[in-house]
């Protein structure tokens, strides 16, 4: 094996879903016989690092093992950005099975093709919503204005603006101060992220716009997987689906609770139905195709076609 230890990484904190299955992964590692330490490392940000620092230590080779939400990474490997359309994925499972099947194998030789990282998995980070400090977001026209952090990701920030938004990018280590000190006055997130960072002290508005799904890849460093045998390829391979499973199982059983948890709080949420979605889409519809047309045919079809392939 090319590394004498197993370092794997987080950039959330401890009560993330994302964390605390690599956490199991860590612990599956441990346990499967390689004879090699596994170290693991909740949350990089926490040491002063940025989240950006994680995938670049991961593709470089010093870390073996993180996550990354999809569009951190599209700007580079293109196809990714499939997973960015905004308003087109309602049904998650559906989603993720045509990411267990050739959807995620196109995407998966895409990233390898152009970068120094090798998928393991696609992970469930939940659909993702509006929060902020100042009104009911039901529509465009409440957006206006209105400056949203959102993460790294041009076709985020083409969408948010074709809403009426003014976004602006932050690595994570930022976001509770730049919500906290009102620098932004909105964000954009899944549900769990609003209690794990503690947004709703300071948005008590939240939209249930579902506006992305958002997939987070579960990578590894490519010439660190090439390099293990076939034995350890394939004890990775049974870790990785055990916690695979359990990670999306968690993740849409945590939306139910963050939900709940938000309204404990006091935040005000609009749900879907009292929302202008209709809208939304007609607003973000021609960027949107764009984006489409961008992508190879193929793949558009194995992640939106209702069949499983």
């Amino acid at each position: 094996m090319a590394a004498n230890i197993v370092r794997l990484a987080g950039y959330q904190g401890p009560g993330s879903i994302l964390t605390a299955a690599l956490g199991q992964l860590a612990g599956q590692l441990q346990d499967c016989g390689w004879g090699l330490p596994v170290d693991f490392e909740e949350d990089v940000t926490a040491s002063g690092e940025k989240a950006a620092s994680l995938f670049d230590s991961v593709e470089q080779g010093s870390r073996q093992i993180g996550y990354m939400a999809s569009g951190y990474l599209s700007a580079r490997v293109n196809e990714l950005a499939v997973l960015d359309l905004p308003f087109s994925v309602t049904d998650r499972a559906r989603a993720l099975a045509a990411l267990d099947a050739r959807a995620g194998r196109m995407l998966t030789q895409a990233v390898a093709a152009k970068t120094g990282l090798h998928v393991l998995a696609f992970w469930d980070n939940g659909f993702r919503h509006i929060s902020n400090a100042l009104r009911p977001i039901r529509g465009p026209q409440d957006c206006e204005g209105m400056v949203i952090r959102t993460l790294d990701s041009v076709h985020y920030r083409a969408a948010l603006g074709a809403l009426g938004f003014v976004p602006v990018t932050t690595d994570v280590k930022e976001l509770v101060r730049v919500v906290a000190s009102g620098e932004v006055q909105a964000q954009e997130n899944p549900l769990t992220n609003l209690l794990n960072f503690a947004l709703w002290k300071h948005h008590p508005h939240v939209s249930l716009t579902h506006h992305y799904f958002g997939v987070l890849l579960l990578v590894c460093s490519r010439a660190w997987y090439e390099a293990l045998g076939a034995s350890q390829r394939q004890a990775l391979s049974v870790a990785v689906k055990l916690v695979t499973q359990a990670q999306r199982h968690s993740a849409e059983a945590q939306d139910a609770i963050a939900l709940a948890q938000l309204r404990s709080h006091g935040v005000q949420v609009l749900v879907r139905e009292a929302i202008d979605l209709a809208a939304m889409r007609q607003a973000t519809q021609q960027l949107a195709q764009r984006q489409r047309d961008s992508l190879p045919p193929e793949l558009v079809s194995a992640y939106f076609s209702s069949a499983v392939h």
